[in-house]
């Protein structure tokens, strides 16, 4: 008999509490015993999951389980993880949320386009598509379906504020978004169009101001087909690296708070580092067909939001000290669950297991050094509105 203690237990509360749910209680419970053995492991592969999957059985026994499961037709990855996504927003009623879209390549042969919810320095996926593919430009398309499947999970007073990078910068994509009742903010490639309120065509290149200095424009028009009434934010800002011209489209005013929510984008590429050499090693794993790796992503993605649940609930209680060496926060709250969910194996203590990603503010930062604490993202020294 299981112990209430193992994580394996705690994992099964944990999707439970999320509204995971199968067709047969076998397939439930690999997926649980995959969670386990992804984040004892930190590896995408089911052999290395072997050693903390229970049982009597063979370990060739227990590998073959794990791919039928990665290769079951019928799983099928957004339709199990809706409701999960229902149970993370339900306390966002009233809320503004968010939402992170952006595309990774895996090998150059295969594209994951994720829609996340930024979340306190990181990112909770929500939904993502896996196809065959070499750019990380992706048709609108391909991923239509899957935005409408996550709009279905939100509830109606949440506000919504959708984030993208230049190669997101589509018209029927801004189309979808209003029709879903969401906000967004898009940066523009540097050979957009745009129609200003004066009637003057300008390409977005001719309008960056000098370094430093920012421009607002109302009731702007972009590309050839004249789309709008919009809203364009365009700086030249200076980064720690150097210096970004930043074009944001937005379909509402504009100001310094429009770079500011253009800069939370950056936390789905933490996310995205997460999946790869900063966590769960997804380059790493053997699979070579979009939908098994769909349903690899579908673990990854309870994964996460299980660490980041523990994360959460280890610094309410304050344990983060035994676990984070730094002074003040200095982890990510995926990497103070990961880190608890170790300690707590090895020292048997409490293992979290349930749902808790509140849209609380984070009022204690990760600051991993202070020098870089005290460099902000950017920099804009005046901004005018034109």
């Amino acid at each position: 008999m299981l112990n209430h203690n193992t994580l394996f237990y705690n994992v099964m509360k944990f999707a439970h509490d999320g509204r995971i749910s199968f067709h047969d209680i076998r397939i439930y419970q690999t997926f649980v015993w995959a969670i386990v053995g992804f984040i004892q492991s930190k590896r995408p592969h089911f052999s290395h999951w072997l050693p903390f999957r229970r049982g009597k059985a063979k370990g060739s026994s227990k590998e073959r389980q794990f791919s039928r499961w990665l290769h079951n037709e019928k799983i099928r990855p957004m339709l199990i993880y809706q409701p999960f996504v229902k149970r993370i927003l339900a306390d966002w009623c009233g809320e503004t949320a968010y939402f992170a879209l952006d595309t990774s390549l895996l090998w150059n042969k295969f594209v994951i386009t994720r829609l996340a919810l930024v979340y306190n320095g990181r990112a909770i996926p929500v939904g993502w598509v896996v196809f065959a593919g070499e750019s990380a430009t992706v048709a609108v398309v391909t991923y239509q379906r899957m935005l409408a499947q996550v709009a279905a999970q939100i509830p109606v007073t949440t506000t919504v504020v959708l984030l993208a990078d230049r190669g997101f910068g589509h018209i029927n994509l801004m189309k979808i978004i209003k029709q879903l009742g969401w906000n967004f903010r898009i940066r523009l490639k540097s050979n957009m169009w745009v129609y200003l309120e004066n009637g003057t065509c300008h390409q977005i290149r001719t309008l960056v101001p000098e370094l430093g200095k920012g421009h607002c424009y109302d009731r702007v028009r972009i590309t050839k087909r004249r789309y709008g009434h919009l809203y364009l934010a365009i700086a030249h800002v200076i980064t720690p690296n150097g210096s970004e011209k930043w074009a944001i489209i937005s379909d509402e005013p504009v100001g310094r708070q429009t770079f500011d929510e253009y800069g939370l984008r950056f936390d789905i590429e933490e996310n995205f580092l997460d999946d790869k050499s900063a966590g769960f090693n997804l380059e790493d794993t053997l699979l070579r067909d979009s939908m098994s790796i769909s349903r690899l992503c579908l673990i990854i993605a309870v994964s996460t939001a299980y660490l980041v649940s523990t994360g959460n609930v280890v610094d309410l209680l304050g344990f983060r000290p035994v676990v984070d060496t730094h002074w003040r926060r200095g982890l990510s709250y995926l990497q103070i669950g990961w880190r608890w969910s170790q300690h707590a194996i090895a020292n048997q203590k409490w293992l979290h297991n349930f749902v808790w990603l509140p849209p609380n503010p984070d009022l204690e930062p990760a600051i991993a050094s202070w020098k870089q604490f005290y460099q902000p993202m950017f920099e804009l020294h005046s901004l005018e509105w034109l």
